[in-house]
């Protein structure tokens, strides 16, 4: 077993429902082996908050799925009865198939002495197993992290890269057409030795990427955003999940929010949460799925800030397009053409729940209409760009493309509920941008390869 059918998907609630006036969301992270200590997304703790409360329940530390609960002041120990009681009622099927499986890989095991790290506690948790023989010799792993203007939460996200202490990881932030030296200072004072500091001074995230890229000195290669916190096994999920295969070439993750504190927030988690479940899922073309669209459906495979790949597959499709993602034209578009030329060179993409990363998502409520636009036209880019890149896929993609227009426009309705649908505003912006990313794609493609003096 290779370890992506251990789980089946709980139902997940959804994360937050409408109401006025907004009562904020504390989110937290608890471990039914821990049922005693909540902790704050990234790992520290513990913690006690009160007033309703968002938790991405695990058993033995694999995640199950989210539930919610309503805790008072000063009473810490009611409130977390609560959550592990609403574990046991709404993720029942997840918590019994978990500890099913773990028993019958261990009845199937004749386990020999020191199989499992810890004795008999940690044998009775084969679930674990192959994370802890990667981790007898971890792959080097390389961390990328692209920032602009942002230094006070890249500081936080690369506190919670360096807690992790996964023994071979390398941490590599580019500043990106930055407009001032904060980026620079921080890495140089706060983590001198600790993080490499590069600079690319053309705008565009897949540059930044590219640039590391270049640098990077892991056999894996991963990113994130400066907005995020990684969880503090998220390097060794990573590598677990490249272990269980040769064939695997990109590697997704499990995105949840890091805070619902205002509306806007809950209304981004909503309606554009970038949470692809908690199973462990894999796609090729050797063995396609039962979708019409695939593989051009490259937004169900995972998020750039939560993705990473073999190093040397990364650099033998030529990296990034520099034309695509955000600060182009484009508008995004970057780690869906990565995604697509991975399977195209006939790698294998598999999305590993257990890599978690905690996204801090937007405080404006007014992020949401941009954020519906640049959906569609990151999409939008990425369909010119598969085309631009591996253009042996048009005929595939022409059958595919009045599937894909109505995908666009209807593929986050059927997920909320009846007050929480996109509304025909945010579906006509996600349209627009659909129809405005290839134009995108083709603006940014011509000012990336035009000569430098204009001609």
């Amino acid at each position: 077993m290779n370890g992506y059918d251990r789980r089946t998907e709980p139902a997940c609630p959804r994360l937050v429902a409408r109401e006025s006036p907004y009562t904020a969301v504390r989110v937290v992270d608890l471990d039914l082996d821990e049922p005693g200590e909540l902790r704050s997304p990234g790992g520290p703790g513990p913690i006690e908050p009160d007033g309703r409360v968002l938790a991405l329940a695990r058993l033995h530390g694999h995640p199950l799925g989210v539930v919610t609960a309503t805790g008072r002041p000063g009473d810490a120990a009611g409130l977390r009865q609560a959550l592990v009681d609403a574990v046991h009622r709404e993720l029942a099927g997840a918590v019994a198939g978990h500890r099913a499986a773990d028993a019958r890989e261990l009845a199937a095991r004749e386990l020999a002495d020191g199989e499992l790290p810890g004795g008999d506690a940690a044998g009775a948790r084969p679930c674990r197993l192959p994370r802890a023989r990667v981790l007898r010799d971890p792959p080097a792993i390389s961390v990328v992290v692209a920032t602009r203007n942002r230094a006070g939460a890249l500081r936080h996200c690369l506190d919670s890269l360096l807690r992790t202490g996964y023994p071979h990881l390398e941490v590599l932030v580019v500043d990106n057409a930055p407009a001032d030296d904060s980026a620079e200072a921080l890495v140089r004072g706060r983590y001198q030795g600790r993080v490499r500091y590069l600079r690319e001074p053309v705008a565009g995230l897949a540059r930044a990427h590219n640039r590391a890229l270049a640098e990077a000195t892991g056999r894996i290669i991963a990113f994130t955003d400066d907005d995020t916190l990684v969880d503090p096994e998220w390097p060794a999920a990573i590598a677990e999940a490249f272990a269980a295969s040769d064939r695997i070439g990109c590697v997704t993750g499990l995105i949840l929010p890091a805070e619902l504190e205002t509306r806007g927030q809950a209304d981004l988690q909503r309606h554009g949460g970038y949470d692809k479940g908690f199973t462990a899922r894999a796609w090729s073309l050797a063995d396609p799925p039962c979708d019409p669209l695939f593989p051009f459906n490259a937004g169900r495979f995972g998020s750039g800030a939560n993705m990473a790949f073999r190093t040397a597959l990364l650099r033998r499709i030529g990296g990034f397009d520099p034309a695509t993602g955000t600060g182009t034209a484009a508008r995004g578009g970057d780690d869906l053409l990565g995604f697509f030329r991975t399977l195209v060179a006939g790698a294998t993409l598999a999305y590993q729940p257990d890599a978690i990363v905690w996204h801090r998502p937007s405080r404006s409520r007014g992020a949401l209409p941009a954020q519906a636009f640049g959906y569609g036209a990151g999409f939008g880019a990425f369909l010119a760009a598969a085309v631009a890149n591996e253009p042996g896929m048009l005929p595939a993609l022409a059958r595919r493309l009045p599937r894909g227009v109505h995908y666009a426009a209807t593929r986050r309705r059927g997920a909320a509920g009846p007050d929480g649908g996109w509304s025909g505003r945010l579906t006509l912006l996600e349209v627009q941008g659909l129809l405005y990313g290839p134009l995108g794609y083709l603006r940014s493609r011509y000012r990336t390869h035009r000569p430098p003096d204009g001609s």
